[in-house]
């Protein structure tokens, strides 16, 4: 008879004896008031690997007395979700779908009518920012909900919840290799209680470096590293930013997702300083579309040094968000009139088109209440 994981064995059942989110579960909260007030609703839950989604997800269909069914997208497909349609119960269905960002477009579409319809209630769980990985349609439906990395006071009353006996040596040890992981934590305490039985440091480093022991290589310390990351390039720290390149290709981290960034970086932060830094970003995300680890990571190094060390420029960026509040605080103001075609007789008479000149000097082409507005310095 197979053992049930450590982590299973101990999950909580209420939110009562949840730990951490406290931001989405804490009194008066979006999913405390939600299973207070027994609102069914679907949602994506996006944070890191071991914050306590799964978890977070049947805590919420068992308060809401649904029919719960969990599905991993990678090994879960059409006939999986047809399966769960077709199941007969007067209870809302309510389906958790891991990894949500493994279902390919097609998957996601075949999703929709019955997400839409309220048919299957749908709560997606991913690492990736669903921006980016979930179909628009999709996500228009579901409140996105960001989990945060667990802190040290978080995962240590987790591993007192596991009921082992440690020195404060080997439980410091552990909460600092979990790295707000929880989910790595019992892993590693249960693997070493079963090859050692002694719960020492020098036992719980042997633990981790045997091969039996695997981390979540999708995203693991994924908000962590990539924040460095992008923080380390922005800086022009080469040598920090090739660091924690080399330790997200360690982890299996997405390289595409890593590509993506830099694409976005070169333009938020590098800008206009060195245009080119744009067309290399996006040269590095081809590259690693086309080849793929394990060569495509000598690309993103490539990228990564070009960006550290390009100039940086954000005035393009922040001209941008200034020119959005803007936008935000007065709606669609009334564009001149000088700026608008005059396609008919009538638009003419209506003054559409006068006075535009193509390169005037001096001349603000905002409208009227923003006449003056400069959002790029």
């Amino acid at each position: 008879m197979n053992k049930i994981p450590l982590a299973d064995e101990i999950r909580p059942a209420t939110l009562a004896d949840y730990i951490g989110q406290t931001h989405l579960v804490g009194v008066g909260k979006p999913l405390f008031e939600a299973i207070e007030k027994q609102h069914l609703f679907s949602f994506i839950l996006w944070g890191p690997p071991g914050v306590g989604k799964t978890t977070l997800a049947r805590i919420y269909a068992k308060a809401l007395k649904a029919s719960f069914y969990e599905l991993s997208a990678v090994r879960a497909g059409k006939s999986d979700i047809k399966k769960i349609l077709d199941t007969k119960t007067n209870q809302p269905k309510l389906l958790f779908l891991d990894e949500i960002h493994r279902f390919n477009k097609a998957q996601q579409d075949y999703l929709l009518p019955y997400v839409e319809s309220g048919e299957l209630t749908l709560i997606g769980a991913t690492t990736e920012n669903p921006s980016f990985e979930v179909i628009s349609a999709l996500l228009s439906r579901c409140r996105v909900f960001i989990l945060k990395e667990l802190d040290e006071s978080e995962i240590a009353k987790i591993i007192e919840r596991a009921g082992f006996t440690l020195t404060q040596d080997a439980k410091d040890f552990l909460i600092k290799m979990a790295n707000g992981d929880a989910r790595q934590a019992l892993t590693c305490l249960e693997m070493t209680q079963s090859l050692y039985g002694e719960l020492s440091v020098a036992n719980l480093m042997a633990s981790i470096q045997n091969q039996t022991l695997r981390y979540d290589a999708q995203g693991e310390e994924h908000y962590v590293t990539s924040s460095a990351f992008i923080k380390s390039l922005r800086a022009s720290d080469v040598n920090a930013a090739l660091y924690y390149l080399a330790r997200m290709v360690a982890a299996g981290e997405d390289p595409k997702f890593i590509a993506r960034r830099m694409v976005i970086f070169a333009s938020e932060d590098v800008g206009t300083a060195q245009p080119t830094a744009l067309v290399v970003a996006n040269e590095v995300f081809r590259a690693v579309e086309m080849i793929g680890y394990p060569e495509c990571a000598i690309n993103l190094a490539h990228g990564t040094v070009y960006l550290a060390v390009a100039k940086k420029d954000r005035r393009a960026y922040n001209a941008l968000r200034a020119a959005e509040a803007d936008v935000r605080q007065y709606g669609n103001l009334p564009i001149p009139l000088s700026l608008r075609n005059a396609t008919t007789k009538l638009m003419k008479e209506a003054g559409y088109g006068a006075g535009y000149e193509m390169y005037p000097p001096d001349t603000s082409f905002l409208p009227d209440k923003l006449k003056g507005k400069r959002y790029y310095e």
